[in-house]
């Protein structure tokens, strides 16, 4: 039953898409909110919007420009800590990253470049340099973006074949824990974010590629490559 001319409904009745995550077919009807079909995928735990529904670009580039992600804001950079500090205990120094979707203020690129790292940027829209994406590194960032793969299934093959063996990840996305608050879900409202993880879903990921996964906080993941890295944790170089 409607709640209000915007609120959540049954879920679509039409055939579900394939999930963009895992490929699965077997993908239900989650929820329809105004007008915007969502589904679950039993397989691997994702939350994913119709693609039907996707914005194009030009809307993404306009919800970008209205986030306030100021390199020098401190409480930004209290945020992104909640990443950087873990990350920051498992490199060694001098270590090369990408920050992936680093978007129109990569503070947290600073901040690694501040301990001694060499971080180079990636960001389709911002800093669409694709030669960043033809090397290799002990460690690439993705913050606040996964949630606006369109297609998160290439765009983790594309991670894995950006880090070197041993290499981390780090990933920073706010989990969805609460289909009953799915609906009134501030993440959900924004209309770039089209695919939402939950704990589950980022072990599916990391046995996909065969990563080590580590949640030291709530909403961030750090997953480590196999091998061993020139650049590997400080444990690792003793």
């Amino acid at each position: 039953m409607r709640a209000d001319s915007t609120g959540p409904t049954t879920p679509p009745c039409a055939p579900s898409p394939p999930c963009p995550l895992c490929r699965s077919e077997s993908a239900q009807g989650f929820v329809t909110v105004a007008g915007r079909d969502y589904y679950r995928c039993p397989l691997c735990a994702l939350r994913f919007l119709d693609p039907a529904h996707h914005p194009d670009r030009e809307t993404e580039r306009a919800c970008y420009a209205l986030h306030e992600n100021n390199p020098e804001d401190p409480r930004y950079r209290a945020f992104l800590a909640r990443l950087a500090a873990p990350l920051l205990a498992e490199l060694s120094p001098d270590a090369s990253g990408l920050d992936y979707g680093s978007g129109p203020g990569p503070a947290l690129a600073a901040m690694l470049r501040e301990a001694g790292h060499r971080v180079a940027l990636y960001d389709p829209l911002f800093a669409p340099d694709t030669g960043a994406l033809q090397t290799t590194y002990d460690f690439v960032t993705c913050t606040e973006t996964a949630e606006h793969f369109h297609d998160p299934a290439s765009e983790f093959a594309r991670l894995d074949a950006l880090l070197r063996p041993g290499g981390l990840l780090g990933l920073m996305t706010i989990f969805q824990n609460d289909d009953a608050r799915f609906a009134s879900w501030h993440y959900r409202r924004d209309p770039t974010h089209v695919v939402f993880y939950r704990e589950e879903t980022m072990h599916w990921i990391a046995n996909r590629f065969g990563w080590h996964c580590t949640i030291p906080r709530p909403d961030v993941v750090l997953m480590r490559k196999p091998g061993i890295s020139g650049a590997g944790s400080a444990e690792e170089q003793t």
